[in-house]
């Protein structure tokens, strides 16, 4: 690969608080050089990319989505998946074990790592399930995983309902140092659930999912982290209940992290109106008020991340009665377009916003993928070129992702990203 300097780009990496114009070298898929100002790289030869008006940021880290492969092709594959988190600025995947079969044991780990490596355009990194097919009745080999690559355990859209095989499971992960991650609902009690439970589930006549579904199982797995010293991350928080949960598991010093996704730090309830099966999801989207206790969770430390929970269905799946539709809704192509609009109303800091976005996720994974999220010399070159002032529409039709599944259909939005390298390869250009 012949070496790109990026030249005069507005270079914004949080995890060592660089926000300046400046150009980076990149050379054998690492970052060769850094300069902020009119500092120049002393070699020649290089293929130049102009960036004024840009910003240049570490390739964006997502901890959830549903690549969807072995087993469910028709929703997404490995290739179109990891195409659509290029186009998203996203140059590492975590990819969720809710497949057919479940990757559960180190062949399936095997399978996705070499498809990956031979088909995705971007990192890809397995989960592997906590019980045996998700079925909840008896831990999956967590150890065999482990060795075989597994970033985490989870049972994603399958809670572990069972509260003592949950502790062995938060136990055993400690050997590992990986960590649990948790989709926290009680399923009793959000059974046959299609939505928010309130005065619009009310008014369409639809069973609502309530709040109490969704944070009575944050507090058992935040006892249990407590009670076992594993590492929990709870996945997509929804509620202002879950966030001061969490503020408050750290406080006492228990190792409790969480994410939050785009569409639920910008979606409510209401875009539901009209039966919207593509604004049906789960978590369901939630009140304002719950919004913005999100962005203060996001403010204040207490949200780590932000991931997408990318969930791509055929439009066939969406085009049905509402209670019939699946949940779930395509992400990682509007992921940040969605967030810059925090950005642009003043909601939420540029730089922060980034950060929850590159170095902050890259943490949760652990020592061993510290070199991620980070613009520094000698680091895998992953780098998002963005576009703070490009208005677009959101066109599902011209998604790289087989999930056209997107409540944005039609939508203008502000802030894009025009280019993503990932490890000094031009993986997506505008």
């Amino acid at each position: 690969m012949k070496p790109i300097l990026i030249k005069d780009a507005r270079i914004i990496d949080p995890s060592q608080k660089i926000d300046s114009t400046g150009s980076i070298l990149i050379a054998e898929g690492k970052i060769a050089w850094l300069g902020t100002g009119d500092q120049k790289p002393a070699t020649n030869g290089h293929e130049v990319v102009v960036a004024k008006n840009l910003i240049a940021a570490p390739g964006f880290i997502d901890l959830h989505c549903h690549l969807r492969d072995p087993g469910l092709e028709e929703k997404e594959t490995i290739a179109s998946g990891t195409l659509a988190a290029a186009r998203g600025g996203f140059t590492t995947v975590c990819c969720m074990p809710n497949t057919e079969p479940a990757i559960d044991n180190r062949s399936i780990i095997d399978y996705v790592k070499t498809k990956a490596t031979s088909e995705g355009v971007v990192r890809v990194l397995p989960i592997g399930c906590i019980t045996r097919g998700r079925k909840g009745e008896a831990l999956a080999d967590m150890g065999e995983m482990a060795s075989a690559g597994a970033v985490a355990f989870s049972d994603d859209g399958s809670p572990v309902m069972n509260s003592r095989l949950m502790r062995q499971a938060l136990d055993y992960s400690l050997a590992f140092g990986l960590p649990v991650i948790e989709h926290c609902e009680d399923k009793v009690l959000a059974e046959n659930g299609q939505m928010n439970e309130g005065i619009i589930s009310t008014r369409l006549g639809l069973p609502g999912i309530p709040a109490a579904a969704e944070e009575s199982m944050v507090a058992r797995d935040i006892a249990l982290a407590e009670l076992t010293g594993a590492r929990l991350h709870i996945a997509h928080v929804s509620t202002s209940g879950s966030v001061e949960m969490v503020r408050a598991g750290k406080q006492k010093g228990i190792r409790v992290t969480c994410e939050v996704t785009p569409h639920h730090l910008t979606l409510s309830e209401e875009m539901v109106m009209g039966y919207n099966t593509n604004a049906k999801v789960n978590p369901p989207l939630r009140t304002r008020r719950d919004i913005e206790a999100l962005i203060e969770g996001l403010k204040d430390g207490t949200i780590d991340a932000i991931a997408t929970d990318h969930a791509p269905h055929t439009s066939l799946e969406k085009l049905c009665e509402f209670a019939y539709a699946p949940f779930g809704i395509s992400m990682l192509e509007t992921a940040f377009g969605m967030l810059m609009g925090l950005f642009q109303t003043g909601k939420i800091d540029l730089n922060l916003l980034i950060s929850k976005m590159t170095w902050e996720p890259a943490n949760i994974l652990g020592d061993k993928f510290g070199k991620l999220g980070r613009l520094v010399v000698g680091n895998p070159a992953d780098i998002v070129l963005i576009d703070p002032e490009k208005e677009w529409i959101v066109d599902p039709a011209s998604f790289a992702s087989k999930g056209q599944n997107t409540p944005l259909g039609g939508a203008k939005l502000k802030g894009k990203v025009v280019t993503t390298i990932f490890q000094g390869k031009v993986v997506f250009r505008e």
